[in-house]
């Protein structure tokens, strides 16, 4: 069960504000071409997905700030400085296993803990000199996502991707999204609450932090269906330009998994990434959920594995280069031995394709681009699983809810994986 504190950790704990006045002043990642610059310097990056921090974050339910600070030191020191994040989960369809508590209970309806559980989290990472990417909604249901605003206007509860047929009528039910003006107008006005808030720790408003990285439209944004391919194009442009409007500072991304993820359209893909409002290009890889291996022996496929992955990123490079924008690969993940859940299983093939991950970033870095950074999928730390089915109560793990749970964490055991992750951070962040 979380251990629920009250007050921050750390030396300013029950300070209020001092931490902004302790913290030396820092300025905003910012892109040149093909590289990112951190304060006028080159910034790359080895970064980790922890898609649950604001909630771990908060003082209320499942809230551990304890366990969040800890988390937070255990990454630096192995040389993990960049999180991707969620605001906060959405009210979620009652036919799934969304992640809970919720930040949007309802259209406008935010949870203030959870809010100050983010609030607290972008101070933490600052003392850190670590950097966030805020993801503002999800395509999948496991965070409500897509399925919490088609739910509030009169679409019902998302399809329950996990039984027979199941994901393809989740994907004739989501492909209503781009072209539900209702749906479209409640996103951005969420996006419009959570960019124009003021920071209740530091006293900034979210606009002026500079541990902030990008925004990001959503997780996976996808079309759901061909026909739908100019409407979401038009979508990626209309949320870009809004948050732009409402933050200059900060960088905007799409959260896509490449052209995979834009219905196998290659040229969709770079259209979307080449808008003036959208600042670089991001990438997903999964071997083992899209067949590049075998689910039920991953080991036997990390050969093919890596070569498709190698073909992939390769396309994504030279569409970076044509747009003249950075890349990133902020998420790709390899399951345990025999595809097992857990902890202690052996992470052979895991290692050696996040050894093939992290080279490719290494080389080109060195190379000053495209490739900036990169966020593993994803940090389970001290966390440890229960149960396969995560219920409320249970520790969070990067493994999303409706996952088994220990199926792509990385926790504080995982001893040659960490090792691996320290020694291309030394060489990769800048």
């Amino acid at each position: 069960m979380a251990i629920m504190l009250t007050a921050a950790c750390g030396p300013n704990a029950g300070k209020g504000k001092a931490n902004e006045n302790e913290v030396k002043d820092k300025g905003f990642i910012t892109t040149d071409g093909t590289r990112f610059l951190n304060d006028g310097k080159p910034y790359s990056y080895i970064g980790t997905n922890l898609w649950y921090a604001s909630v771990l974050a908060s003082t209320g339910e499942g809230g551990n700030r304890e366990r969040f600070c800890n988390e937070l030191d255990k990454l630096k020191s192995i040389g993990v400085t960049n999180l991707r994040i969620v605001t906060g989960p959405d009210a979620g369809s009652d036919l799934a296993n969304p992640a809970k508590p919720y930040l949007q209970v309802a259209p406008g309806v935010l949870n203030d803990t959870i809010l100050q559980g983010l609030d607290f989290a972008i101070a933490e990472l600052e003392k850190r000199d670590m950097h966030a990417v805020i993801y503002l909604n999800n395509a999948w249901d496991w965070s409500g996502g897509f399925g919490f605003y088609l739910k509030e206007c009169g679409y019902g509860d998302s399809p329950n991707t996990n039984e027979d047929g199941g994901y393809n009528r989740y994907v004739e039910y989501c492909s209503n999204f781009a072209r539900e003006p209702k749906a479209l107008e409640l996103y951005y006005n969420y996006i419009k609450s959570i960019i124009s808030r003021t920071n209740s720790i530091t006293g900034r408003a979210y606009k002026d932090e500079p541990a902030i990285m990008a925004w990001q439209l959503c997780n996976e944004p996808r079309a759901f269906g061909k026909e739908n391919k100019e409407l979401f194009a038009k979508w990626i442009s209309e949320a870009a330009a809004l948050i732009k409007s409402l933050d200059n500072n900060h960088l905007v991304s799409t959260g896509s998994e490449g052209y995979i993820g834009c219905e196998v359209d290659a040229e969709l893909c770079e259209r979307i990434h080449a808008d003036k409002n959208i600042d670089y290009l991001t990438i997903h890889i999964w071997p083992v959920n899209w067949g590049w291996a075998k689910r039920s022996d991953p080991d036997s496929g990390i050969e093919n594995a890596c070569l498709m992955s190698g073909e992939y990123i390769d396309e994504h490079i030279a569409m970076a280069k044509r747009i003249n924008k950075p890349l990133v690969i902020e998420e790709f993940g390899y399951s345990r031995k025999d595809n097992i859940s857990g902890v202690e299983i052996p992470t052979d093939s895991r290692d050696i394709f996040y050894s093939f991950i992290f080279e490719q970033v290494r080389k080109s870095a060195v190379e000053n681009g495209p490739i900036a950074g990169c966020n593993f999928w994803g940090w389970g730390g001290s966390g440890r699983p229960r149960d396969l089915v995560w219920q409320p109560g249970d520790d969070f793990l990067c493994d999303p809810p409706h996952e088994p749970q220990g199926w792509y964490s990385v926790f504080d055991c995982d001893t040659t994986t960490i090792d691996i992750i320290k020694k291309y951070s030394k060489e990769i962040n800048r």
